[in-house]
């Protein structure tokens, strides 16, 4: 099942960009449609000011995934690591997530969702892996605790 498939008329109103500035930081970064119709998610990440982090997320109606145990991504990174995240609500406020490398060139990437295992505030908790029965949101994250510029473009989000 296809999450989403950007394309020049993807209607990108339901990502939204969280910068480290809700903790002070000066991290700054942007989400939208580039020629080619991908989600491209883009910025620079600081350290300053006790920064560090960029994420961009995508705000679901709640989606039944108890027939589907992996999520498959057609991306393409810049060399850098990202982490994969899913919340069950939106409002939850811990993430299951997954740190990925990418290669510069588009890829496919798979998480097993029960492998995808619970943070909050880049710390693990101590409750199981993600094992429920719907996904309210999910989204990227970069903060490898340095000062870095970033592009990661997104072509496909499908459950299998």
């Amino acid at each position: 099942m296809t999450i989403i498939k950007f394309s020049s008329e993807t209607n990108i109103k339901n990502w939204h960009v969280i910068n480290d500035g809700v903790m002070g930081g000066l991290s700054q970064s942007k989400f939208y449609l580039n020629e080619d119709g991908k989600g491209v998610f883009k910025g620079e990440v600081s350290l300053e000011n006790n920064g560090g982090f960029s994420t961009v997320k995508y705000k679901l109606k709640p989606l039944n995934v108890i027939d589907y145990s992996r999520v498959r991504i057609k991306l393409k990174g810049d060399g850098k690591r990202y982490q994969f995240r899913i919340k069950e609500k939106e409002t939850d406020r811990h993430s299951y997530v997954s740190y990925f490398e990418t290669s510069g060139e588009w890829e496919v990437i798979e998480f097993e969702l029960d492998k995808l295992y619970p943070t909050l505030r880049g710390r693990k908790l101590v409750i199981p892996n993600f094992e429920s029965e719907v996904i309210g949101e999910i989204g990227f994250l970069i903060g490898n605790k340095k000062n870095e510029k970033f592009e990661l473009k997104i072509d496909t989000i499908d459950l299998i």
